[in-house]
């Protein structure tokens, strides 16, 4: 196939789709505009993007009235984005009536001098209630969200958690005054698994429920990045693990703290002399090096691709915790805390640390997705949070270059899993659950399943088809419907998506399926799409 139309072909091929469309009352294609490194953002100071934030809270009002939006609505700056050509990407949240609003987030983009050229909506157009007042009692929705829990099992609440008031604005739908309360119990995170349930506050109806911890969770081995150079500081007459070069990442040994607080006993590594672990389980230091170095080099990849500076964009880097709770099998970022915990695995692997460097890179990552797209954690919305964590972690490990876990399109590869991955990019549904590709029903698969979509996508546009070995492990890209194609490069497949994540996708974006276009007549024979 012509290598122009390769990324066209493996997008039609991966999802089963003629067009794809990566928007929800916008539409906007992932496979437009241009792709190249150059076509980035510009890098930004810290007091270059306060100044930018600044400007677009006092672009808010207009920009509210322009759009239509209600008087009792308010745009809140969260992130600005600035092209090469001086273009501007400004993501806003939504207040009603000094309520969030979930799902109201936006993006207007401009050009280099200022004019509002398009806006991609998760919740399109103005938000009226009759009022915001509940009818339901905040107690009753915490006893109504602990029964109605589905990923948790023996659901509670604490006085912190018992509800806060929100506007829920789907995608599609009417918004409605609701109550999102944080339910604990025991699920596929540990006994202290969360779980947010977001419910009517007139009626008690169970609107939306997804886990709130987003993770990665298994079994593995040798979860160890080998003889590496680490960044330290020295104060006094020791060393800490503290990464001055990355904003500042402190990695701490968290005591078996329990998920919902790694910090409790925490304490930081800290030492004499400036050599940490000896490469195996018996020194506790040796999960903090792994962390420590994953966390470096997802920071180097995002600001050599993207210039991003941190999860947020702001310089600052967000503390980790390894040997977080008892027998953990995940490790995960929460928002929350800005923070990032990996578990000591249990005795199914031998208590490896969850500490492998696709790991960090996707935990990271999640904290990148929150900090942009806030993709939603249930339905479609998910499974494209979680393929982007396995995209930009992948992307890490072949940044790196690290000879003991070179790159590959495995996911956890290092964690010894029975199969031998997590997930396969080239191949997903190779471990029977996962989807490679699209079907109506993708919203209601498990967000670690349903990431097999994207996956699949990104793998075939960076890759192509046909099999190969890469990283020493056997990779072969078979779409979906049967052709065959070269790949445009897996750093150019990654600018895309970043520009997609970062300046178009929106917490409620979708999948949408549209009518494939007239293909031209070929001469090569072709197997069914479905």
């Amino acid at each position: 196939m012509n290598r122009k139309t390769a990324l066209a072909a493996a997008v039609a091929a991966a999802l089963t789709l003629g067009t794809v469309v990566m928007a929800s009352s916008q539409d906007v294609a992932l496979a437009s505009g241009p792709a190249v490194p150059g076509a980035g953002f510009r890098a930004m100071s810290a007091s270059d993007r306060a100044s930018a934030l600044t400007q677009a809270g006092q672009e808010a009002g207009a920009v509210a009235k322009a759009l239509g939006l209600g008087p009792d609505e308010r745009l809140l700056p969260k992130d600005v984005l600035v092209d090469n050509d001086g273009a501007r990407h400004v993501r806003y949240d939504r207040s009603y009536r000094g309520l969030p609003v979930l799902g109201g987030d936006l993006v207007v983009h401009r050009d280099a001098k200022g004019a509002v050229l398009s806006t991609s909506w998760a919740h399109q157009g103005a938000i009226s209630l009759a009022g915001v007042t509940p009818k339901l009692s905040g107690q009753d929705a915490a006893a109504t969200a602990e029964r109605s829990a589905k990923h948790v099992r023996q659901a509670r609440t604490t006085s912190k958690d018992s509800g806060q008031l929100v506007v829920w604005a789907p995608a599609d739908g009417a918004p409605v005054l609701a109550y999102r309360t944080t339910v604990t119990g025991a699920g596929e995170a540990g006994a202290d698994s969360r779980e947010a349930v977001l419910l009517d506050a007139g009626t008690g109806a169970v609107l939306d429920q997804y886990e709130v911890e987003q993770g990665v969770s298994g079994t593995g081995n040798g979860v160890n990045v080998g003889q590496v150079t680490i960044e330290t500081s020295q104060g006094g007459s020791g060393y800490t693990l503290t990464d001055a070069l990355h904003g500042g990442t402190i990695v701490y040994d968290s005591y078996n703290s329990p998920q919902s607080n790694p910090a409790q006993n925490a304490r930081a590594f800290s030492k004499s002399s400036n050599s940490w672990g000896n490469g195996s389980t018996s020194s506790r230091e040796s999960a903090a090096v792994d962390a420590s170095y994953g966390l470096a080099k997802t920071w180097d990849f995002y600001q050599s691709a993207f210039n991003r500076s941190g999860i947020r964009n702001d310089g600052r880097g967000a503390p980790a915790y390894v040997h977080v709770d008892n027998q953990l099998l995940n490790a995960f970022y929460d928002d929350s805390c800005f923070c990032m915990s990996f578990g000591d695995g249990s005795s199914q692997n031998g208590n490896t640390p969850l500490t492998a460097l696709d790991v960090s890179g996707h935990e990271m990552s999640h904290g990148v997705t929150a900090a942009t797209a806030n993709l939603n954690y249930s339905g479609e919305s998910g499974g494209l949070n979680e393929a982007t964590s396995d995209i930009f972690g992948t992307m890490v490990e072949f940044y790196a270059g690290n000879t003991t876990d070179p790159g590959d399109y495995y996911i956890g590869e290092k964690l010894n899993m029975g199969n031998g991955y997590l997930r396969r990019m080239d191949n997903p549904a190779a471990d029977g659950n996962s989807l490679s590709c699209y079907n109506s029903g993708a919203g209601s698969v498990d967000v670690h399943y349903s990431s097999g979509i994207a996956n699949h996508f990104f793998y075939l546009t960076a890759e192509g088809t046909g099999a190969k070995t890469i990283g020493g492990l056997p990779h072969n890209g078979t779409p979906c419907n049967g052709d065959s194609f070269n790949g445009i490069g897996r750093d150019k497949a990654a600018q895309i998506w970043y520009r997609a994540l970062s300046t178009y996708l929106t917490s409620a974006t979708r999948r949408r399926r549209r009518r494939p276009p007239p293909r031209r007549p070929a001469t090569r024979t072709r197997a069914a799409t479905r």
